[in-house]
């Protein structure tokens, strides 16, 4: 996502792409990410920012870093660390460090952990706060002096990341009061942004980059610093303390969670793996003028894409439909009204990405509204459908009608350029995206030799997405009344799944096609794109027991998860970036696929590679991606470098997993929830689903395995919910 690619080549290509993320950090510390709505910090787990050189994180807000560093030292010496966790709510990092031995004059002055120093830092409207809690645990009197550096760089997100710019703004700063320093930034758009640091109580010394404070530390006695940036957001803040800011978001945090069914497992590692993602999926979702809005991920990905907001809003409607909401009413705000090549925007395509810094605003990069995604737009007519099914909620879906409306044009239009029927993608300009599926690095899509496919390309999910995406409207058209509508939507869909089949299967590969090429040539390449396409149900029911087969197989399945093409393939690389790697979204969505066939028990090992995988990472948490390699006894999987932890998508992967093992289907019209040939492993234990809504009721239910079958226990049900089995 968000990776442009280099020129394109009938070689295997090796050039530095575009939109390079780097791993260089310079510190060798790990770090954690704290957010709340559009803002962000990526900090060390000793809570510094930019110390030892560290390049990659900051205090972020709409795509500009406006806290380059901030660096706390101790008796002039950097700290050491004992321990760092976030709390178990993502709310608060709890780092605790104490002081090296430090020398004055070749005499030790200060033993090594005499001082304890508990920092704890977290980020809430458009500010990130910091508590620093000092008590000397020796036995004789400190007068100890802590300092406080800091600075503002102002960088665009992708200055971060690794581009270069030619020039950029000027940054100014000054002391405003003995307790206050205000950066300044004056871009190159004309745009003044502002960053205010402010300390308490008032240190002895306050300069444009650092507060130096003398504490007098009475054996065991402890004082307190706080620190609080603020980016300028132009929405007037109310003043808030560390206490009431972070009581606040605990408060909103609980509140949060009583309006979103909650699942429970009696199984802890599983229970662990559930509560991380549900608390990931909390970080994430921003509250927008148009409702809940997950953005993809971070650091490099929190700002608003329309494909990951619609595949994680699909993943957890059963959860909490108000996501699909948000984030339809939002892509509708933001649909393409007419053509701009820059920007790969035609009349009534969806937003692949949106981005608010300097270089977006000056086209530098072409993200600022960029709209190069060719399955946006047919997945938000699928997510249309799925939600009114799953909430009947009539009045949301007139509200956004006339947008479904202009995006099934642009699929019938623009986006099939050749009147073949199929929908295509080839980018307008050399800035923008060359490939412009899910899979979007330059490599990804390729020939069985590994040469690169040439566009325009009728990449396979797609198709499979666009028979759903009618399927869906011919739907919500017949609950609007207009039958005649619904009736030719229906044979479109039905032309586009005959013709399909012809074009994309291969008997060669026992798999549809990769894709088409823009010679209509059949990319005849093993990929998980096609399992996709199971989820959709345009495939034949024989082929699609192939291909859950062949995706299941030791040439897809790694023990861990399915990966995102085969190991015989020509440019299969278990560390790639799409060519080999292992994608949660990409299961989940394959899961699906599995479900909708009724191949309920090809979904197990998913959802056991899966969970074994998560019980490895750090804090439970899936990411973005990790590496496709063959899982070995006794070893780990390995991580991808530079992948998005937490990233939407992959937080919502084992929630969609796991109503797919449990056959769930929502129907709200009928207030009926519905568990088709449920499964659940023995290991599971008993799965507690608390507050699952269905139209205006809801329901409390226990699922347990029960000498191989599943049992639902219905403990509550509120306006006419039933929970059947069938």
């Amino acid at each position: 996502m968000g990776f442009a690619s280099g020129r394109e080549t009938t070689e295997h290509n090796h050039e530095e792409p575009e939109f390079l993320i780097t791993t260089s950090r310079g510190s060798g510390r790990d770090h954690e990410t704290l957010k709340h709505d559009d803002a962000f910090a990526v900090l060390d787990t000793h809570g510094d920012i930019g110390a030892a050189g560290d390049r990659g994180n900051g205090f972020f807000y709409k795509d500009t870093r406006y806290l380059s560093r901030l660096e706390l030292l101790v008796a002039r010496h950097a700290p050491l660390l004992l321990g760092s966790t976030l709390d178990g709510t993502d709310v608060q990092l709890c780092s605790d460090l104490t002081n090296p031995d430090v020398y004055v004059d070749g005499s030790l002055w200060l033993t090594k952990d005499a001082v304890h120093v508990y920092r704890t830092s977290y980020v809430r409207n458009g500010a990130m706060r910091q508590r620093l809690l000092i008590t000397n645990h020796s036995s004789d009197e400190l007068d100890l002096a802590v300092s406080l550096v800091f600075d503002c760089d102002f960088a665009d997100i992708f200055e971060v990341r690794g581009m270069r710019r030619e020039r950029r703004g000027t940054v100014s700063r000054h002391v405003q009061s003995s307790q206050a320093v205000i950066f300044a930034y004056e871009g190159l758009d004309k745009v003044v942004r502002h960053t205010s640091i402010h300390v308490e109580p008032e240190p002895a010394s306050l300069t444009e980059t650092a507060a130096l404070y003398h504490l007098n530390l009475p054996p065991k006695r402890s004082a307190k610093i706080f620190i609080t940036a603020a980016a300028d957001t132009g929405q007037v803040r109310p003043s808030c303390s560390y206490v009431k800011g972070l009581r606040d978001a605990h408060r909103t945090l609980r509140r949060s969670e009583l309006e979103t069914t909650s699942v429970t497992a009696s199984n802890q590692e599983l229970d662990s793996v559930l509560k991380r993602a549900m608390s990931d999926l909390r970080l994430l979702t921003t509250n927008t003028d148009d409702g809940p809005y997950p953005y993809a991920g971070t650091p490099w990905y929190s700002t608003t894409f329309g494909r990951d907001a619609l595949i994680t809003a699909l993943q957890v409607l059963w959860l909490d439909p108000s996501i699909a909401r948000g984030v339809l009413r939002r892509l509708a705000r933001f649909q393409a009204e007419s053509h701009d090549a820059d920007a790969d925007a035609q009349p009534g395509k969806i937003l692949h990405e949106m981005r608010g810094g300097e270089m977006a605003a000056l086209r530098e990069i072409p993200f600022g509204r960029y709209y190069g995604s060719v399955d946006s737009t047919p997945l938000f007519v699928l997510v249309a459908g799925a939600y009114l099914d799953a909430t009947a909620d009539k009045n949301f879906l007139t509200e956004i009608w006339p947008a479904v409306l202009r995006a099934l044009d642009w699929i019938d239009g623009p986006g099939d350029p050749d009147g073949d029927g199929f929908v295509e993608y080839a980018r307008e300009t050399e800035s923008g995206l060359a490939n412009q599926g899910w899979k979007d690095s330059n490599d990804a899509v390729f020939h069985r030799d590994g040469s690169l496919a040439q566009g325009p390309i009728a990449i396979v999910e797609v198709q499979g997405y666009v028979y759903a995406a009618k399927v869906a409207a011919a739907r919500m058209a017949s609950e609007l009344g207009d039958t005649e509508r619904a009736a030719d939507l229906m044979r479109q869909a039905e032309t586009l799944r005959q013709k399909f089949e012809r074009e994309f299967w291969s008997e060669d590969i026992g798999c549809y096609a990769l894709a088409l090429d823009g010679y209509k040539k059949r990319v005849e390449v093993r990929s998980s794109n096609a399992a996709h396409l199971l989820f959709t149900g345009i495939a034949s029911k024989e082929r699609a027991s192939r291909i859950a087969a062949q995706v299941l197989s030791p040439n897809f399945f790694s023990g861990w998860g399915i990966r995102t093409i085969a190991t015989s393939e020509a440019r299969y690389n278990p560390m790639s970036y799409h060519n080999g790697s292992i994608w949660p979204h990409d299961n989940s969505m394959i899961t699906a696929g599995f479900a909708h066939y009724g191949l309920r028990d090809y979904v197990q090992p998913v959802f056991e590679g899966l969970l074994d995988a998560a019980m490895q990472m750090d804090q439970h948490r899936l990411p973005e991606l990790f590496c496709g390699f063959r899982r070995r006894p006794g070893r780990a999987p390995i991580l991808y470098p530079v992948a998005c932890a937490p990233q939407a998508w992959a937080s919502g992967a084992m929630l969609h997993i796991l109503s797919a093992m449990l056959g769930l289907k929502i129907d709200a019209a009928s207030r009926t929830i519905t568990l088709r040939s449920p499964r659940l492993p023995a290991s599971v234990g008993a799965l507690s689903i608390r507050d699952l809504r269905v139209g205006d009721g809801s329901a409390n239910f226990v699922l347990r395995n029960v000498n191989g079958s599943v049992t639902a226990d219905v403990t509550n049900s509120r306006g006419g919910a039933k929970v059947i089995m069938a």
